[in-house]
């Protein structure tokens, strides 16, 4: 009986894999996502680092232009950086979507198991109460069996003493 329950486990267990294995492929696209703009990221700033060392202008001084090159820059940083908090956001709105999921997962398994553990008992409860009942009949069965013996003894000795006094009478 033990391992049936074992197996009722485990076969819970593994039917949840494949819903496991969507949401963590999602979470696993939005967190190259987010990784990906860090990476973009890290190029600009590299670029926002080359043009703060670049100097067009006479005497090596720096030029309108190489001054807007670097806002223009630091502008895209900016954007680069809204774009990850958001997909960050994404990320752990993922994170606690899944959380969600696996405590409402995991408190329906609990409340189906305890039902079937609720079931399991009423039927080994159900199955001794049959057992009892059936020795009760066999008890009476036997009883019955040792009667009709008894009785049948009794009437081959009766119908045997009738026929030996009939026997003693002629």
């Amino acid at each position: 009986m033990n391992y049936k329950i074992f197996l009722f486990f485990v076969f819970i267990l593994l039917s949840y894999q494949p819903l496991l294995a969507q949401d963590t492929l999602a979470y696993e696209v939005q967190r190259q996502r987010v990784n990906s703009l860090l990476d973009q990221r890290s190029a600009r700033f590299g670029q926002f680092d080359q043009s703060l060392k670049a100097r067009t202008g006479i005497f090596g001084l720096k030029t309108k232009k190489d001054m807007q090159a670097s806002i223009d820059i630091l502008k895209e940083i900016v954007a680069t950086d809204n774009n990850i908090f958001k997909e960050t956001k994404v990320l752990l709105e993922y994170k606690d979507m899944e959380k969600t999921f696996i405590s409402s997962e995991a408190e329906q398994s609990t409340k189906r198991i305890n039902g079937y553990v609720n079931t399991i008992s009423k039927l080994q409860k159900n199955q001794e109460e049959q057992l009892l009942k059936i020795q009760e009949i066999q008890q009476t069965s036997n009883r019955y069996l040792v009667i009709s013996l008894f009785s049948t003894l009794a009437v081959i000795i009766l119908a045997f003493l009738l026929i030996k006094t009939r026997n003693k009478k002629r």
